[in-house]
C-alpha cells in the first residue's frame, strides 16, 4: 500500500517535469538561431536536441532514475542561464524589441512633464 502511494507521488512529479520540458523545447524552437550564437550559449540545434532528449527521457523512464534527473538539470540550465541571455540579446519569440526602460504601453513616459 505504501509503495502504491509512492508510485502515485512519482507519477504526479513526472507531470510537471514533462510540462516543463515541453515548454522549454517550444521556447527554444521559437527563438532565433543567431540569438543563441550572439549570447554565446551553444547553438539552437544543440539546445533543441538536448531538450528533446530530456523530454523523451522524462516520458520513458521513472523520475527516480538518474536519466530524468540529468534531463531536469539540462532544462533548468536552459531556463536559468540560456533563456535570459537570449532574451537580453533580443532573440524573438515574444517580448518587446527595442525601446527604453521608461517606455510605457503607449510610448515613452516622461514623468508627467
Amino acid at each position: 500500500m505504501l509503495m502504491a502511494g509512492f508510485d502515485g507521488l512519482v507519477a504526479l512529479l513526472s507531470i510537471p517535469l514533462t510540462v516543463f520540458g515541453c515548454f522549454a523545447l517550444v521556447d527554444a524552437f521559437i527563438r532565433r538561431e543567431d540569438a543563441f550564437r550572439a549570447a554565446d550559449k551553444q547553438t539552437k540545434p544543440f539546445w533543441l536536441i538536448i531538450l528533446s532528449i530530456a523530454l523523451v527521457v522524462s516520458l520513458i523512464f521513472p523520475i527516480l532514475s538518474f536519466l530524468p534527473i540529468i534531463g531536469l538539470i539540462a532544462i533548468i540550465v536552459y531556463f536559468v542561464d540560456v533563456r535570459p541571455a537570449i532574451k537580453q540579446v533580443g532573440g524573438g519569440g515574444g517580448g518587446r524589441r527595442g525601446g527604453s526602460s521608461s517606455d510605457g504601453p503607449y510610448g515613452p513616459y516622461n514623468g508627467g512633464r
